[in-house]
């Protein structure tokens, strides 16, 4: 199991000139566009499709969205998401993550700094997470934790989670779990998923407050009911291992493969895990190999 601190900005390859390839520019050919209001809104549409980002709040439930920016996007991320942000918070923000993508530091940070003045908390965390590491920026952790603390209360699980890996008082100090679990226990009541499935896992091993895989399960289902991936793999675990419920092999197989095909890759190996059920341990009993037949 894995629990999300912080994520570093992407880094990408340099782009050729064929970049504007496969479906993006099929979809360009069949839009029409008889005025600025359409065209604005076509960006925003590819905008979303190649940059947008699955954990922030201001994401539209049917856009999928990527964790990081495929490389071959860039050049499209970069130009359609540049026009969507005059209108737009989320293309600004988007527009960032494009300009981190292709190592433009500079223009990244001013594009998060607009978006933060219109209000997007996933801009705040990102913008958060540079100061505080001091990648593309000059380290500032009193500034990290504003721009965290801003977007916590704004209800973004990643500020949450990311708050809480900052030290609770300053340099050489201790992170506060237990604040971090209460946070997301708000947003979590106001059904982000991704709060939801973040408190089960610090539920699930007794992190800031009491271990309860009851209700660790729990909160993994309201999240996988929303189709969240990570959820959908956690509910997997505890249905195999009967942990919080009944042990149940089909149900963990179905939620797997549920979860794999939102792109899992723990899912994925589960899956994989499942089909090869010959177990080779050395001496101490470590798991070594499966073995397929």
């Amino acid at each position: 199991m894995t629990t999300t601190r912080f994520r570093w900005p992407a880094a990408a390859g340099a782009l050729g000139a064929g970049a504007v390839i496969g479906g993006l520019a099929l979809t360009l050919a069949f839009i029409a566009i008889p005025s600025p209001a359409r065209a604005q809104s076509a960006d925003l549409v590819l905008c979303d499709r190649v940059a947008a980002d699955p954990t922030d709040p201001d994401k539209p439930a049917d856009v999928k969205g990527a964790q990081e920016i495929a490389a071959a996007d860039v050049a499209l991320a970069i130009r359609f998401c540049r026009t969507a942000s005059a209108n737009s918070r989320r293309a600004l923000y988007q527009l960032g993550r494009a300009y981190a993508a292709n190592r433009q530091a500079a223009d990244a940070i001013a594009a998060y700094r607009k978006a933060i003045d219109k209000g997007s908390s996933a801009a705040m965390v990102e913008l958060g997470v540079m100061l505080a590491t001091g990648a593309g920026i000059a380290k500032d952790e009193a500034g990290a934790r504003r721009l965290l603390e801003r977007a916590a209360e704004a209800g973004n699980p990643r500020a949450v989670m990311n708050l809480a890996a900052l030290p609770a008082g300053g340099a050489g100090a201790a992170a506060d779990p237990a604040k971090a679990r209460a946070l997301l226990a708000r947003a979590a009541e106001a059904d982000s998923a991704e709060a939801q499935y973040q408190l089960g896992m610090m539920t699930a091993e007794g992190v800031g407050g009491p271990k309860d895989d009851v209700a660790a399960r729990a909160l993994f289902e309201k999240a996988a009911a929303q189709n969240h991936a990570g959820a959908l793999e956690r509910l997997g675990a505890f249905a195999q291992a009967g942990r919080g419920g009944a042990q149940d092999s089909g149900a963990a197989n179905a939620y797997y493969e549920k979860a794999a095909a939102l792109g899992n890759a723990d899912a994925k190996e589960a899956l994989k895990r499942s089909e090869c059920s010959w177990v080779i341990k050395d001496k101490r009993g470590n798991v070594v190999t499966h073995l397929c037949f």
